[in-house]
């Protein structure tokens, strides 16, 4: 489970982010490249815009659902 304790710092402020356990596989940029991009000198993903729309929502949500290592979280609305 994500920890807001423990997250990447380039996140945008909101409902989703990513922590520093993120192993950059890629899985949440290929699934919401509108939302994730990749912080090549940490070697993370990390959130750079927030979803507006109940479609972005489900995006970053699949995102996190499917991240092998549970990186991604969701502080709520």
């Amino acid at each position: 489970m994500a920890d807001l304790d423990d997250i990447n710092k380039r996140n945008v402020p909101g409902r989703f982010y990513v922590d520093c356990t993120c192993i950059d596989c890629d899985f949440c940029r290929e699934t919401a490249p509108d939302f994730f991009t990749r912080d090549a000198e940490g070697r993370m993903s990390y959130v750079y815009r927030q979803p507006e729309t109940q479609e972005g929502i489900a995006l970053c949500t699949e995102a996190l659902e499917g991240c092998p290592v549970e990186a991604i979280g969701d502080a709520g609305a």
